[in-house]
Formats: structure tokens, C-alpha cells, sequence
């Protein structure tokens, strides 16, 4: 391969990972107006995201997580279990911390919400993209998945 041809495959390596990055803050975008997160701050939406995907956790973990202090995280998690969205239990193995985890009614909304997006999505791709399309689409998606495999 040429040097020539080394730099243009860097320069659309490199238009690639602005367009995708560009693409998928949109797609965060639309799919957040589908959510309707009600009076719910970004902050609330991650700790719950993260409590969804990770488990329960301390306000100490959950801070380490986000990259913000254990004040600011215990002053979100605080509005959250007022908003009945999350419920605490006493650690086992140290009585000095709670262990925070998703309500019954939280794990429901998010399923709810989940299902919202998904069908909205499923209605765009099915209004905007030909059979055609739609494969080309699957076909991306597969690129897409190893692009997240490490």
C-alpha cells in the first residue's frame, strides 16, 4: 500500500468518527424526547441507568462512577428515593452505608419507556426504509457491534 493511500484511509477513518459521533448524539437526542423524562435531571437518569445496568450500589460507587463527589451523588440519589424511584437497605457488610437499588415502579417506567422507544424506532425504520434499506441497516448494525467488542 502507498503513503498516499495510507492518509486517505486515515482521513476517512477520521470523517467516519465524526459523522458516527455527530449520528449517534442525534439519535440520543431523539430517543430522549421519546423517554419523556418528566422533571428528571440528567444526573437522576444516569444513576438510574446505572443502577438498571449494574445493580445495586453505594452512593460512594455511584459517585466514583459518574466522576462527581459523594455529596452531589447523595443529594441526587436523595431526590430520587423521594420520587419513590429508589429504595435503600443497609449494607451487610458495613451497617455505615446503604446500598441503593430501583423500586418495583422505577423498573417498570423503564420498562415502559424502553418499549416506547423501541416501537418509535421500529415505525421510522419501517416508514423511512425499504426492505433493501433495512438490510443494509442489519448490516451496519453488525460493523456497529464490533466497533463496541474489545
Amino acid at each position: 500500500m502507498t503513503e498516499h493511500q495510507d492518509n486517505r484511509d486515515e482521513a476517512t477513518a477520521h470523517a467516519l468518527a465524526g459523522d458516527l459521533r455527530a449520528l449517534i448524539g442525534q439519535f440520543k437526542r431523539m430517543f430522549r424526547d421519546q423517554a419523556s423524562l418528566g422533571d428528571m435531571t440528567l444526573s437522576q437518569v444516569s444513576v438510574l441507568g446505572r443502577l438498571d445496568r449494574d445493580g445495586p450500589a453505594t452512593v460512594t460507587n455511584l459517585a466514583r462512577a459518574d466522576g462527581i463527589r459523594p455529596q452531589s451523588m447523595g443529594a441526587t440519589v436523595s431526590a430520587l428515593e423521594t420520587a419513590g424511584l429508589v429504595s435503600g437497605a443497609p449494607d451487610p457488610n458495613d451497617g455505615r452505608q446503604t446500598i441503593w437499588s430501583l423500586t418495583p415502579a422505577c423498573r417498570e417506567r423503564i420498562r415502559v419507556g424502553r418499549v416506547a422507544r423501541e416501537d418509535w424506532l421500529f415505525h421510522v425504520i419501517q416508514k423511512k426504509l425499504s426492505a433493501a434499506e433495512q438490510e443494509q441497516l442489519a448490516n451496519g448494525l453488525a460493523l456497529l457491534k464490533r466497533l463496541t467488542e474489545s
